[in-house]
């Protein structure tokens, strides 16, 4: 038996007039991420963890934001693409731990359908599925709600 371990990790700016993406999950507010993608940054973060997992390099190697056919696209999209890879390889994902950072919106009531999309496209029970949220007490670039990031770690195991 073999488990492989990863981590990743990602940034969005905030700005006026995108839709705020977040764990595959649409969430009002009247700032959304900015990116070539839908910057999903949670699911971006999670797509690097499994592609570190098996040394696989990161998002940007596999869907490089100079790529016309990444432009707006889905993130659940790259997250299904990533996680094809993991299976190619002979791997399953055991669970998931991931961790948002973020002023605002409180994204606490739409965690359970985060978690949702995410097992279900991971091939994973919901109680697999960790997210968590936090602030950082209004300091920094997440504190000005400039921004958000987001960290993700995955266990995957040989099958």
């Amino acid at each position: 038996m073999s488990f492989r371990i990863g981590q990743g990790i990602d940034f969005h700016q905030l700005s006026i007039g995108r839709k705020l993406m977040i764990g595959g999950v649409e969430i009002p507010h009247t700032k959304g991420a900015l990116g070539h993608s839908d910057a999903d940054v949670l699911l971006h973060a999670i797509c690097d963890a499994l592609l570190g997992a098996l040394a696989l390099g990161d998002i940007g190697v596999h869907f490089p934001n100079t790529d016309p056919a990444y432009h707006n696209i889905d993130s659940k999209i790259l997250l299904d693409q990533c996680y094809t890879k993991i299976q190619e390889k002979g791997y399953a994902v055991v669970n998931l731990d991931a961790t948002l950072c973020l002023e605002v919106p409180k994204i606490k009531p739409y965690i359970p359908a985060m978690q949702e999309e995410i097992a279900k496209r991971l091939r994973l029970n919901v109680s697999d599925v960790s997210i968590k949220a936090t602030t950082t007490e209004k300091m920094g670039f997440a504190g000005r709600e400039e921004g958000l990031f987001a960290q993700a770690v995955v266990l995957l195991e040989k099958k």
